[in-house]
């Protein structure tokens, strides 16, 4: 693993503008595994070789977690397993996106439900609940992904890998998937109350992943910093 100084020498080769964006990312210290710069602004939080950086969430009766080739897989246990990213101090909470890849290897529910910073508060990106099937973003105006306007029904395959990314500003969430250039979600949220569902599920705060009686893997897990949104020009004036 490499330094943060190190970090700041390399990431100094970038544009000055993405240098600005990533800079608190260096600054929370994320970094990138095998000596490699950041590519395009992305800081891996995932090293592929151990739960360096990341520790087991404290879910009654959850399975094991367990880290090696690129990959970090969770058993499912009783009712959830987790994993928490443990540098969190600096951890950004808007103007941000995280992208991930997770396939399902057994069980009938979430397989890589991503909990995340939301300004001041906190959301869950849930892929496949409630059975399989639904996606969508807990919650919104206290209605969870199965009731609001985020709510996907998506069929998952097991043992297929699926990435998403999931983009924060203080306007808007969205969340893409496998590369398509469409968001699969999109959702203001100017004028909505974000919360994570109650429950355990509060336990994966302010950063985690979660499986529901269900075995995930999950790789290739990083951040960057993205510019802020520009705000909406004002209609013309009568």
């Amino acid at each position: 693993m490499i330094s943060l100084f190190s970090q700041f020498r390399r990431a100094l080769s970038l544009p000055v503008k993405q240098l600005l964006y990533l800079a608190p990312l260096l600054l929370a210290g994320c970094v990138s595994p095998e000596g490699a710069a950041p590519v395009d602004g992305w800081i891996m939080l995932f090293n592929g070789k151990d739960l360096t950086g990341w520790q087991e969430t404290d879910f009654a009766g959850r399975g094991r977690v367990t880290a090696q080739n690129g990959e970090m897989k969770l058993d499912g246990g009783l009712i959830l397993t987790g994993v928490n990213y443990t540098n969190t101090a600096k951890l950004p909470k808007t103007n941000y996106e995280i992208e991930y890849e997770a396939k399902k290897t057994g069980g009938s529910d979430f397989f890589g439900c991503l909990t995340f910073p939301v300004g001041t508060t906190h959301a869950s990106f849930v892929n496949g609940g409630w059975g399989g099937a639904v996606t969508g973003i807990s919650s919104l105006n206290e209605a969870d992904a199965s009731e609001n306007d985020t709510t996907k029904f998506i069929k998952y395959e097991d043992n297929r890998w699926y990435k998403f990314r999931v983009r924060v500003t203080p306007k808007t969430l969205r969340v893409w998937m496998d590369d398509k250039p469409e968001p699969l979600i999109e959702s203001d949220i100017t004028d909505k109350r974000v919360t994570v569902r109650p429950g355990e599920i509060e336990l994966s705060k302010p950063l985690g992943f979660a499986t529901y009686q269900t075995s995930g893997v999950l790789r290739n897990i990083r951040l960057r910093a993205v510019p802020a949104e520009k705000p909406t020009p004002a209609p013309p004036a009568k």
